[in-house]
């Protein structure tokens, strides 16, 4: 039973076991981490500097710009041009597939229908009755002349000529053969002794220099690469922490110096102030408006009657009273005497 990891949980994760490491990494790690983090703590804070400054921006004013232009390219490009194709280019393709259904199409399919198939027709009986006879029996004569001004003669060819010529070119070829084999059997003679020679003056003292001085330095090289990037990360997590760090302290003193003092005078000084101007000044001055905007619209309002009674009276002096229009004749009868469907009479013969 293994007592290290507990029953019924996950498994416990053992760290990696980790690799000696020699005296010269352990020299040179700690002076190099030392040096990076003083470069690179500038650096960390600039670059966190400029990412506050960057999203500042773009909350102030790239996003709402961007906003702003993709409404003014939806109002100026994307509308516009959805109506020019919803109102101009669909009507239009549609008049001109219309167009060249009646006056292309149309005469096309009835061209083809009425002319090219019986033209067709025609050449297809022709080629079948009159051509393909006179195809078949040329083509005999034709095979008949080949035979006899091709076939023979070129078996003769053959059979005479060019069967002792390829013999003797065959026994050429050979005989080059041969030499060429020997030829290349002493060139790779003298190539091996070459490499060999090359390989024990050259070969030799570049393997011992790579494997004596090459590689230790490159190794070593490796190490000091190896430990400065990993003193360049552990700098910049540290230069990160200490930027944080730095960005609250100053945050916090912005707070402490600004904020909180204006924050204090808003509250303890502007306020009661603006309440008192507001309950000792600006709301009697209000009353006092209202009041005499109250007031000089009644008084106006009686002007205004008594502008109106004066024109009454005037005219009314200069005219008279106005004639009242008189009673009207009624053509029809009245409710009382109205037709009724017991009556015999009706509101024309009624006395």
């Amino acid at each position: 039973m293994d007592l290290d990891e507990p029953s019924g949980g996950p498994p416990v994760r053992r760290p990696a076991p980790q690799q000696p490491e020699g005296c010269l990494v352990v020299a040179i790690r700690l002076p190099v981490r030392i040096v990076a983090l003083v470069l690179v703590l500038p650096v960390r804070m600039a670059w966190d500097a400029l990412v506050v400054a960057g999203r500042f921006l773009n909350g102030i004013l790239l996003r709402p710009l961007g906003r702003a232009l993709l409404w003014l390219g939806r109002v100026l490009v994307v509308l516009p041009l959805t109506g020019l194709w919803r109102y101009a280019v669909v009507p239009v393709g549609k008049a001109l597939a219309w167009l060249a259904q009646v006056l292309v199409v149309a005469p096309l399919v009835w061209c083809h229908r009425h002319l090219l198939t019986p033209v067709g027709h025609a050449l297809a009986w022709l080629y079948a009755h009159v051509l393909t006879p006179a195809v078949v029996g040329l083509g005999a004569i034709l095979a008949r002349l080949a035979r006899c001004l091709v076939a023979v003669p070129a078996r003769w060819l053959y059979g005479r000529v060019l069967t002792p010529a390829g013999r003797a070119i065959a026994w050429c070829a050979l005989g080059v053969w041969r030499l060429l084999a020997l030829l290349v059997t002493g060139i790779g003679r003298v190539l091996y002794w070459v490499v060999r020679a090359l390989v024990v003056l050259v070969a030799l003292p570049a393997s011992a220099l790579w494997r004596w001085v090459l590689a230790p330095v490159g190794r070593g090289l490796a190490v000091v690469g190896r430990e400065v990037w990993d003193a360049l990360r552990h700098a910049w997590r540290i230069a990160g922490h200490l930027s944080l760090a730095v960005g609250r302290i100053l945050g916090t003193l912005l707070r402490w110096i600004f904020v909180e003092p204006v924050r204090r005078l808003y509250r303890s000084v502007l306020t009661p102030v603006g309440h008192l101007v507001r309950d000792i000044v600006l709301r009697p001055a209000a009353e006092a408006a209202r009041a005499v905007g109250r007031t000089g619209r009644q008084a106006l309002a009686a002007a205004r009657a008594s502008v109106r009674q004066a024109r009454a009276d005037v005219r009314r002096l200069l005219f008279g009273e106005p004639r009242r229009p008189g009673p009207v004749a009624r053509r029809e009868p009245s409710g009382r005497g109205a037709r009724t469907l017991d009556s015999s009479t009706t509101a024309l013969t009624k006395d």
